[in-house]
């Protein structure tokens, strides 16, 4: 952006004048240098064009007056008797040198303000993190000048590199003093490994819980004030923690392990958590910046400043508003995760019941089992008590006997088919009720069991197919003795 141009220009007389305009910004005034006709030459208006607006020395000749004029964006650069031919020239210089003088204004105010900050860096003797600080926070707006150009790129190169001398005489303090702080967190940090040690080892030996919980306890808010670097505190956190798992197992038994997609929401919840905090106290500090930038304004002195100021109000502001945007789609997600987790562990409690309910079901499947199993050998028993006459009354020596013997043994093998059958049936009506049960509350399946023998009168069927069956076993047994009377008759 030039400071100084050269241009023709007519009095009011119609005659020509060369005009050489340069912009003084600290004093924001402007130089006008007028030539008449009679020593404005070719060669003069060359070496105006081609060395004095690069800033060599030119001599002028005599007979050019000089006139110094306020810059102001109301009024003209020329007096009211010039008149240009290229009046858009005029225009752009009045308007860029306008602001030529505000981001003058602004690096020499930004240069007097990091003046205070280096001199306050010269006096100390130890890391100060409230200058740090006030560095971070000068760079930040330097930086946004910069950026949005209402300083020249030398103006803003120059204030950086006064800025990062501030920061290097800064960190090195701040290296000396972490090299001490280091020291402290690793002697901290070893006290209490040694504390964590200890505890772990009376968990270990099963000593009493209640006064290791109790000294977790304290031991986990001394770690809250020790002076431990960010490493050694996370060291240190997870070991407790450890040891609180540690305490819990002993005390309660393992827990049992999170499903893994119920893991991964987790982890991702809890990263969208620490997201939001973030993004919510970045807003607070930019609000913060608003207000103090509005606060400022009302104490500025001049106009440029105040009107830089509220123009980096908007444009915090506008930061502000993209932010709250990313902000309400993370409690959006927030909320759609929250879901998730609640249907996740929905789904989780509703796999322990069904391991429950498994669980009650091999136990019932070998209570019926056992059951079947016990009416079987009872009729067992029975059948084995007719096998025995059946195989009497076939071993008979009377011929004679021989067809009332076949009609009985058709009958007592009828009987015997029909109380098999029953037990079939019974055996049947148990294992479908047990079936049908099965998938129900655990809570209810003695009761649905007793129910189910009420209902298909299991033990009441069971009892008359006994009862039968010694009906059968004493008829055999009467033909049996009947048979052996005759026999015996027939031989006397």
């Amino acid at each position: 952006m030039k400071k100084k141009i050269v241009l023709w220009a007519s009095d009011e007389n119609e005659k020509k004048v060369l005009i050489a305009l340069e912009l003084l910004a600290k004093e924001n005034k402007v130089k006008m240098l007028s030539f008449p006709e009679e020593v404005a030459t070719e060669e003069l208006y060359n070496q105006l064009m081609n060395e004095w607006r690069e800033d060599k020395e030119v001599v002028l000749p005599e007979g050019h007056t000089v006139l110094d004029r306020p810059l102001s964006i109301t009024d003209d650069l020329l007096p009211e008797n010039l008149k240009v031919q290229r009046s858009d020239v005029i225009i752009r210089a009045k308007t860029e040198w306008h602001f030529v003088v505000l981001s003058t204004k602004l690096y020499d105010l930004y240069s007097s303000e990091l003046e205070e900050l280096k001199e306050k860096a010269e006096k100390l003797t130890e890391y100060d993190s409230s200058l740090f600080e006030e560095m971070k926070a000068f760079w930040s707006k330097l930086s946004d000048q910069a950026r949005e150009r209402n300083l020249f790129r030398d103006h803003a190169d120059k204030l950086k590199d006064s800025a990062n001398e501030v920061f290097k005489s800064l960190k090195e303090l701040r290296h000396r003093a972490n090299e001490e702080f280091g020291k402290i967190s690793k002697a901290n940090a070893q006290a209490f490994t040694e504390k964590i040690k200890v505890i772990e080892e009376k968990i270990e030996k099963g000593l009493g819980l209640k006064p290791i919980f109790d000294e977790l306890k304290k031991l986990q808010e001394e770690f809250k004030d020790q002076k431990l670097t960010k490493g050694d505190r996370s060291s240190i956190w997870k070991k407790i923690d450890e040891a609180f798992k540690k305490y819990k197992e002993k005390r309660y038994g393992e827990r049992p392990s999170e499903s893994s997609n119920t893991s991964r929401l987790e982890r991702r919840y809890q990263g969208l958590l620490s997201a939001i905090d973030k993004m919510e106290k970045s807003i607070a500090r930019d609000v913060k910046d608003i207000n103090f930038q509005n606060k400022r304004v009302g104490e500025t002195q001049g106009q440029l400043e105040m009107q830089l100021r509220q123009a980096k109000v908007l444009m915090v502001q506008e930061r502000i508003n993209s932010k709250n945007e990313k902000l309400d789609e993370m409690m959006r997600t927030k909320t759609e995760l929250e879901t998730k987790l609640e249907n996740e562990k929905a789904k989780q409690i509703k796999l322990e019941e069904k391991k429950k309910i498994k669980e009650k079901e091999a136990e019932i499947k070998i209570k019926v089992a056992e059951e079947i199993s016990q009416k079987v050998e009872e009729q067992s028993d029975e059948a084995k008590k007719l096998e025995e006459a059946a195989k009497a009354i076939n071993e008979s020596p009377a011929k004679k006997a021989k067809a009332k013997k076949e009609s009985l043994l058709s009958k007592m093998k009828t009987e015997a088919e029909e109380i098999i059958e029953d037990v079939t049936d019974t055996v049947k009506a148990i294992a479908h009720v047990a079936e049908e049960k099965i998938d129900e509350s655990t809570e209810n399946i003695k009761s649905d069991i007793k129910e189910a023998k009420e209902k298909y009168h299991i033990d009441e069927k069971l009892d008359k197919l006994k009862k039968k069956g010694k009906e059968i076993i004493d008829k055999v047994e009467n033909a049996a003795e009947d048979l052996a009377d005759k026999v015996l008759g027939e031989e006397e």
